[in-house]
């Protein structure tokens, strides 16, 4: 799949992933600042959007859990509208 500027979905991919992370992190910092104190729940507040509970697999040598859980905040996805606009830009 490629886009206008000739770049290629993995590095999409790598655009959306840091933009959520980065985002995610930020809310997360946001909650200790005094004067955002009124707002910062509401940025930093996880939602489940996704999540599917660990399975546990005992081989009897070895025990291996699989799982995956998404739930993001307001701060990652507007991590990843930024992330996106930029993408587009350069």
């Amino acid at each position: 799949m490629k886009f206008s500027s000739g770049r290629g979905f993995g590095i999409c991919a790598v655009f959306i992933l840091t933009g959520a992370v980065l985002g995610g992190l930020l809310g997360e910092a946001l909650r200790g600042v005094d004067a955002l104190s009124s707002i910062a729940p509401l940025l930093s507040d996880t939602h489940p959007a996704f999540v599917l509970a660990p399975v546990a697999m005992d081989l009897f040598i070895v025990s291996v859990n699989f799982g995956f859980s998404f739930t993001p905040n307001i701060m990652s996805l507007i991590g990843v509208i930024v992330a996106l606009v930029l993408f587009r830009r350069y």
